[in-house]
Parts: structure tokens; sequence; C-alpha cells
């Protein structure tokens, strides 16, 4: 007698039942090789010199040099940066992610300038406006040039996004996404600093502030009619911490190669109640969201990372943090020690990136 033995769900095919997976990865060969077909392609500028450092890729770094050595490393670095990108485009179902200059997370203009570079480049990589977005880090300044930039058609994604002002702001800025980083970037660094619970959803020193984030986002679609940034939720450590993307209801989560790894390993077991316990994706994740659990619900109205003279009041949306160059985020920043630091060691992790390809080109340069 054949015994019908139904192969079990893994908790990466879960976690795509519940929201969008997207690969935080470059490499063609990983994303041809992963079990299911991802939805984006995220980067950083980190990701963005590895690739760059690979030898498969040394051969187009030597001839994109050498057609734009009159034009400057940024030039190189950008064509560069689309034509990585390019190499995955037919390995995903939905866009490709790309960074403005960290180094310039806090100039209007110079922000302006390397997101309207990257569309003319991806345009000539053939790669339409529905397909990429412009990653901009979360400061005052970066975000008023998003402002300009979605009124010119360009999608971006507001990304070190650390507290519920941030978040307000990329709304006000119209942009199409979020990425709330749950872990602070140096916990990549140094493990000792990561908050290993075993509930992240309950637990997570950060969860209670993306709650308040997609809470928020979810009151404004319905007082307001407009669209809000989907959040992809970012910067995982374990499995677990992945699965709570669902649970919160988020439109997607944008996951390293070696968490979907262990996503593609572990055995999804309903009848365990483990990480990942929500109704599958809605359709628009603001319309018609399912009901926020009643342990979620109190801890949103919590804040762990609170500093200590907080008042107990979540961030306003009245406020226009976008005025005067950001003046009202950087203030709100500035009293949530928490945002300040974190964002400051992000924007310097990833200004090393952005200066390990500089001197990387450059070095390209000399030897033509």
């Amino acid at each position: 007698m054949t015994v019908n033995r139904q192969k079990k769900k893994t908790w990466l095919e879960r976690l795509e039942e519940q929201v969008n997976v997207d690969v935080d990865y470059m490499d063609p060969t990983y994303i041809m090789g992963m079990p299911i077909t991802p939805h984006d392609q995220t980067s950083n500028p980190v990701f963005v010199d590895l690739a760059l450092s690979d030898e498969s890729n040394a051969e187009l770094l030597e001839k994109t040099a050498r057609d734009l050595r009159d034009d400057g490393w940024l030039a190189i670095y950008t064509r560069m940066a689309v034509l990585l990108c390019k190499k995955n485009i037919n390995n995903i179902q939905g866009r490709v992610f790309l960074q403005t200059q960290p180094s310039k997370a806090y100039d209007t203009q110079a922000t302006l300038a390397h997101a309207r570079l990257y569309k003319k480049e991806f345009e000539l990589a053939g790669i339409s406006s529905e397909r990429f977005c412009i990653k901009i880090p979360a400061t005052g300044p970066a975000l008023n040039a998003a402002k300009i930039l979605a009124s010119e058609g360009i999608p971006t994604l507001g990304t070190a996004v650390f507290g519920l002002p941030q978040a307000i702001a990329c709304s006000q800025a119209d942009m199409k996404y979020i990425s709330p980083f749950l872990n602070e970037l140096r916990v990549h660094e140094d493990i000792s600093l990561w908050p290993d619970v075993a509930d992240p959803a309950t637990q997570h020193p950060m969860s209670a502030r993306v709650l308040q984030i997609l809470d928020t986002y979810r009151r404004l679609y319905h007082e307001t009619g407009k669209e809000q940034p989907l959040v992809k939720l970012a910067s995982f450590i374990s499995p677990k911490e992945a699965m709570i993307a669902g649970e919160f209801g988020c439109h997607s989560a944008t996951i390293p190669y070696s968490i979907l790894d262990q996503l593609a390993e572990l055995e999804y077991d309903s009848s365990a109640h483990q990480n990942g316990m929500s109704a599958p994706k809605p359709e628009n994740v603001y319309k018609s969201p399912s009901p926020m659990p009643p342990k979620l619900r109190e801890l949103s109205m919590t804040d762990p990372l609170a500093a200590k003279d907080w008042d107990g009041k979540l961030a306003s949306t009245d406020i226009d943090y976008l005025s005067n160059e950001g003046e009202e985020l950087h203030k709100a920043t500035l009293k949530d020690p928490i945002t300040a630091t974190r964002l400051g060691d992000t924007i310097e992790v990833f200004v090393r990136g952005e200066q390990r390809s500089k001197e990387r080109i450059e070095k390209v340069l000399v030897a033509l």
C-alpha cells in the first residue's frame, strides 16, 4: 500500500503566504537557486561593494571605468550598481533597489542628483520606473529630496527608519516604501548587542515601534484616502524575527541570504503555534487589515526604547516634519537617543561601504 505523505511546509513558504519575501542580496547565482522567486531585490552600499569586489564582475567594472573614465568615480559606481541589478531583473518578480550616497544623507541637492543619475542609468539599461526604486536615508534633507523625486515619478524607499517621526515624514514625502530596521546595524558586527528573545513579536524592544508605524499608516490611509508607504521590515538576525513580518501585517520582509537559507530548512507546524501565525496577505495591507491581536495592540501603545522623560504620547501626524529642510524631524530625532544613535551608526556603516567602493574604482582607473 502506498502511503501519501504530504511534504510539510517550510517557514519560508509560510512567510511568503503572508507577506512578499524579498532577497537582500545581489548574487544572481544565489537568487536563481532560491526555492521561491523573490518579489524584490534590495541592497545597500555594503552589498554593492561586495558585488564590486567579486572577481566575476571585474571585467564589467573595468569596461565601465574605461567608458566613463572622464566622468568620475560616482558615475562609474552608479552605472555598475545598475548593471549589477540588471543581472537579477529577470530573476525576481518586482523591483531592484539601490541607495543614494550615504555620505550625502544630509544634502538635499546631492541626494536629488544621485537619484536622478540612477534613473538615467536604469533607463539606459532598459529598466523602467515600474521595476526600480531608490533607497534614501530617512533624514530631513534627504526626505525633502524624496518629495521632489515623487513629483518626478521616481519611486523611493525610506531606509534606516527607527522611529515613528521618521515614518510619518516618509509618508509626507510620498515615498512608496519604508524599511524599519528591527535590529540596529551594529548587531550584525557585534552579536552581543542582539536582544535574543523567545518571542520577538512581543519581546523584541523594537517591535512596539514597528507596530506604531503600521497602525499609524492604517489610520492615515482611512482618514486621508492617500496611499501610505508599504512597510518592508528589515535587519533580521534569526528566522523567528523574520516571521514576525507576517504576524504584524507588514507588506514585505527583506531578508539576507543566511536567514533565507534557514527559513527554507525549517518545517512549519501550525499546530505548534510557531512564529508567523496570521491571516494570508491581503490585496491592500491598509484597506482591510486583519484586526491586531490584543497582545500586540497593548504593546503598540508602549515604547521600551523611549527616553526616560517620554510622556507616553506617540508622535503626531499633524506636525510637518519636512518643513525647513526637515527641521522638525531633526528635533524629533535629537529627542530620541535610540533613533539618533542608530541612524548615525547606520549611515556610518553605509559610508564605509561607499568609501571602499570609491577606492576600488579609483584603483581601477589608475590601472587603465
